[in-house]
């Protein structure tokens, strides 16, 4: 739960993912649990995933057992919670991966869950971007829960029951593949880009997937939904000592209040040099009711537009 980086900590001290639901259930919920499978089907990469004493405690038995087991919990469940994804050890300095999706035993597990037609939601655990094509395509609801420290078990627990609306945003992206990487969101526009007309031949992009990441930076989703007006500019000009104030109307349209990240992306498509096809330069988060509608607005000055040229300057 403290994930990796946490030398000192009491590694039993944390509730389990199962004690957080519980506590937040109540008694008026029965949860079950069952192991339902290893970190992996390697038991070298399982203990290489899982130094400094790191135990999973792995199960010997196979797995076609761990799994048949939480299959037969499943079958008594109205709703299935899936805790799934890296140990901690498995990212982080020294950890690195060739295959970023889900380990396979786990893969596999989460496949033969959603067979049994009940609603599965996926609490995925992980130190970094994952490929999660197939997860986004056919589970109804994924929880990146990262690495949350002490109390995370019961943060899980309130989002999960819907005492807490989830808000955040992506400080990463999220490759569709790892042949994608590096991916990032800044990135400078190439000589031939591509566009959204699928693959075209001579152009910036894949014989075989999209150039899109899957999940963006500053993506995340929320119990609600919020929509934007156009932005709007007090002034179209910038003297070299003045600010300009870009605002914008954010609504909540859904039925949950909830909290929103509203960001500012600037791209400077006239420069003596190359520069990146936007850049985050604010955000601000709100807290709106439900059907309420909030004003949110960020100065921009000259220093935001900033950077370095040929010769060092900062122009």
């Amino acid at each position: 739960m403290v994930g990796t980086w946490s030398v000192a900590a009491d590694l039993n001290a944390p509730a389990t993912v199962v004690e957080g639901i519980r506590s937040v259930a109540g008694e008026k919920s029965t949860v079950l649990y069952a192991k339902g499978s290893n970190l992996t089907s390697d038991p070298v990469l399982e203990e290489n995933s899982t130094v400094f004493e790191r135990s999973l405690h792995r199960d010997n038995r196979s797995e076609e057992e761990l799994r048949n087991e939480a299959l037969a919990v499943a079958a008594g469940a109205d709703i299935i919670v899936a805790a799934i994804g890296e140990s901690s050890e498995m990212s982080g300095e020294s950890s690195s991966r060739t295959d970023i999706g889900i380990p396979d035993v786990q893969r596999r597990l989460l496949e033969e869950l959603l067979k049994t037609g009940k609603p599965v939601v996926l609490v995925l655990f992980t130190g970094r971007p994952l490929t999660l094509v197939w997860e986004n395509e056919n589970i109804p609801a994924i929880l990146n829960v990262w690495f949350g420290g002490s109390e995370a078990a019961y943060a899980i627990g309130d989002v999960l029951f819907g005492k807490v609306n989830p808000s955040g945003k992506l400080i990463t992206t999220f490759p569709r593949s790892v042949g994608q990487i590096p991916l990032y969101y800044n990135h400078f526009m190439t000589g031939r880009p591509a566009t959204d007309n699928g693959f075209e031949k001579f152009r910036s992009n894949y014989l075989d997937e999209k150039n899109a990441p899957l999940y963006p930076f500053g993506y995340g989703l929320s119990y609600t939904s919020f929509s934007y007006s156009d932005v709007t500019l007090n002034s179209t000009r910038l003297s070299e000592n003045g600010e300009i104030t870009a605002s914008v109307t954010v609504t909540n349209n859904g039925e949950y209040d909830g909290k929103e990240t509203v960001q500012l992306y600037i791209r400077d498509l006239v420069r003596s040099i190359t520069r990146p096809v936007k850049e985050l330069k604010g955000f601000k988060k709100i807290y709106l009711k439900a059907g309420e509608s909030k004003v949110v607005s960020f100065k921009i000055r000259p220093d935001m537009l900033k950077f370095y040229n040929y010769a060092l300057e900062y122009v």
